[in-house]
């Protein structure tokens, strides 16, 4: 009796979920066709009115003229939208993007350059469309630069007309050859295009997620490579690094204290001092300096050198 109630009532909370997806879809839908259905009922400005609107709200900030020019061309950013659907990213939010290019448009339009508003909106439109699909792309920057947007949006189709020219004229293309075509056509340099194909090749996955049902739950992550260093070799790092200093050390304190001094100040210091300082202080010429800092950097490596035979090359 238990087992039939509570299958009952996972049947009815399947069935809300279902109800509530297609709920939300329809009203996702309806909310589409009514803002569509609104930009087409929209009056068509003609070019004397349209002049009349823009210089209203550049002159005077009339926002009733701005919202006036932007609802009158609504229909045209949902049109342009409506190109960018097979890019993946929801209508309204291609919409609402499309919305904002608009009043961009309409916000820096110069009525005085002899242009048609519909002309100078299309670019900040489709910019904004651009924008939006490229950062929601993948969780990665798909491009930011010109020529990394130009091949986002023409790749596939150059790659496609490329490949049925070459099949028609008989022709076989490897992958190498068809890169230096695509890269020619858009006028993108080559690196370009194949950093774009392997961003376009797929779509991104989550590193928790499971590689395969007879993994037993075996995560991507679990396959990764730890890079950092090791216990083991942390200790060993530690340690050379600690008998590498001593050596050092000892084989300072092995000079006489002017010897010391010249070292000191020609290598440990954060700004190392000229010969030129270092010979006016000690009253003598720069080039006994120079012989005296190469004769306790000579006793320098003969001590290390007695120490081990490895330091010998690490001083070469």
């Amino acid at each position: 009796m238990n087992q039939q109630a509570g299958k009952s009532v996972r049947k009815v909370k399947s069935q809300q979920i279902r109800y509530q997806g297609v709920t939300k879809v329809a009203l996702t839908q309806a909310r589409e066709f009514s803002l569509t259905r609104t930009a087409m009922k929209a009056e068509l400005l003609d070019a004397e009115t349209e002049l009349r609107l823009a210089y209203a709200w550049r002159d005077q900030r009339d926002e009733k003229a701005l919202h006036r020019l932007i609802t009158a061309y609504m229909r045209l950013a949902i049109s342009m939208a409506s190109k960018f659907k097979r890019y993946g990213a929801p209508m309204n939010d291609l919409i609402q993007e499309a919305s904002l290019g608009l009043m961009k448009a309409a916000d820096k339009f110069d009525p005085d350059r002899g242009v048609r508003f519909s002309t100078y909106a299309v670019w900040w439109i489709k910019a904004s469309i651009q924008d939006h699909v490229m950062r929601n792309w993948s969780m990665v920057r798909t491009g930011s630069t010109s020529s990394q947007k130009s091949l986002f949006f023409n790749m596939r189709r150059v790659q496609a007309r490329l490949e049925r020219e070459a099949q028609v004229a008989g022709e076989t293309l490897d992958r190498h050859q068809l890169r230096q075509m695509i890269s020619t056509e858009i006028g993108v340099p080559m690196h370009d295009v194949e950093m774009m194909e392997g961003r376009l090749s797929g779509s991104d996955y989550s590193l928790n997620a499971t590689q395969s049902a007879e993994d037993e739950g075996r995560e991507w992550i679990d396959a990764l490579v730890d890079d950092s260093a090791q216990a083991a070799e942390k200790v060993e790092e530690s340690h050379d690094t600690t008998t590498l200093r001593n050596w050092l050390l000892g084989a300072i304190h092995a000079l006489n204290e002017r010897e010391q001094f010249i070292v000191r100040e020609r290598k440990l210091r954060e700004q190392p001092r000229t010969l030129e300082s270092l010979g006016e202080e000690l009253k003598l010429s720069k080039e006994r300096v120079r012989q005296l800092e190469a004769a306790a950097f000579g006793k320098m490596r003969k001590s290390l050198e007695t120490q081990s035979s490895e330091v010998h090359h690490f001083l070469m």
